[in-house]
């Protein structure tokens, strides 16, 4: 998987890290058990602070997409694939209508941001349609 960072976002960095790595869960890129560059080893290779790449990975391993081991290192949480659909629904409701709210107050119409949702979403590996 390749990570690119915009450096002059206002987006945190750890932050972006985080959102590419969630995509790359989502479309398949990383697979579940998949071993991840170590965090040493992920600063290195993009050019950021180590304590940015720890918070990054401290936040996917609270929200459950990696698992650490202080042996093996960050490795893709197991995906369950049982139809549930997690104890966050409440969250990403909150986080979709802002979502939806920005792109209203910038014209978008609803079947436009109907179809971009169901292509964006049929793109990813987990998804139930």
């Amino acid at each position: 998987m390749i990570i690119t960072l915009e450096l002059d976002s206002e987006t945190p960095i750890y932050e972006q890290l985080r959102n590419q790595v969630v995509i790359g869960i989502a479309t398949g890129e990383l697979e579940p058990e998949e071993k991840l560059p170590t965090v040493r080893q992920m600063a290195d290779d993009l050019g950021i602070n180590v304590m940015t790449v720890n918070k990054a990975y401290a936040l996917l391993k609270q929200e459950g997409y990696i698992v650490i081991d202080r042996r093996h290192g960050a490795k893709v949480s197991p995906r369950k694939l049982d139809g549930e659909e997690g104890s966050n629904s409440a969250h990403l409701e909150e986080r979709l209508q802002l979502l939806i709210a920005e792109a209203a107050i910038q014209g978008m119409s609803q079947p436009r941001f109907d179809a971009l949702c169901l292509r964006i979403f049929s793109s990813m590996k987990y998804a139930k349609q």
